[in-house]
């Protein structure tokens, strides 16, 4: 009876910490998504509002981490259920990760605002940013529904976002090219959009955690990468 009662008490716990994260997730999603319209729309109030909104991001994983310790030392969970504590905590810590470029965009979106517009640019980087958002939100989803397969279906749409980044990096190079006054503009997008890619990445790896957690083996093979481009950085 006492040993039902605590596994019982430990479900509720876990409930209430994915709460936490689907909620985390949800401003995530919306913060690149609004970023990426700001960017589109040259809306600096939006993108100061995206900004400002990282601290809640933040605060959500400080509040998550600390359910997790909380419940690590209250319940003393099992194995199983203490693998699937610590895979909470990194999917929280990919999520903030996010949020952070999030915000690295909405910052550059309002310096991008002061200078000349780059034809088609900001449109695929909103498509880019509509692509990951559904990558988080896929993983997340999975993690819900312990769902390895979906997880495994997000590892390898992320080659669809690595393709995205490797179009416009081109693009962004034929405007360099073309005019050097295009050249400060075109850096920013770069960093942009490299900072999208990464949000994909970063969605891959909540969807490894997945598996992990389902299977109890991390994927044997490398995640599939297609980057034909050298240039790096993750903005700041």
């Amino acid at each position: 009876m006492t040993q039902s009662h605590i596994l019982s008490a430990f479900d509720r716990d876990l409930e209430s910490i994915q709460a936490l994260v689907m909620r985390m997730g949800g401003l995530v999603e919306a913060a690149i998504l609004d970023a990426a319209e700001a960017l589109e729309t040259r809306d600096e109030e939006m993108a100061q509002r995206v900004r400002a909104g990282d601290k809640a991001i933040d605060a959500l994983e400080e509040q998550i981490n600390a359910e997790c310790a909380r419940v690590i030392a209250i319940r003393a969970p099992a194995a199983s259920d203490l693998r699937t504590i610590l895979t909470v905590m990194k999917i929280a810590a990919n999520l903030e990760r996010c949020g952070d470029y999030a915000k690295n965009l909405a910052k550059r979106s309002m310096v991008l605002s002061q200078m000349a517009a780059l034809p088609g640019s900001t449109g695929s980087i909103r498509r880019m940013a509509k692509q990951v958002t559904l990558l988080l939100k896929d993983a997340l989803d999975a993690y819900i529904a312990r769902d390895a397969r979906m997880a495994e279906d997000v590892r390898q749409r992320d080659q669809d976002v690595d393709q995205m980044y490797n179009a416009l990096f081109r693009e962004l190079l034929t405007h360099m090219m073309e005019d050097p006054r295009n050249i400060t503009p075109a850096m920013h997008l770069h960093f942009i959009a490299k900072n999208i890619e990464r949000v994909g990445d970063h969605a891959t790896g909540i969807a490894e955690q997945v598996i992990y957690l389902v299977t109890g083996q991390l994927p044997g093979e490398a995640r599939p990468k297609i980057d034909s481009t050298t240039a790096g950085g993750q903005g700041a």
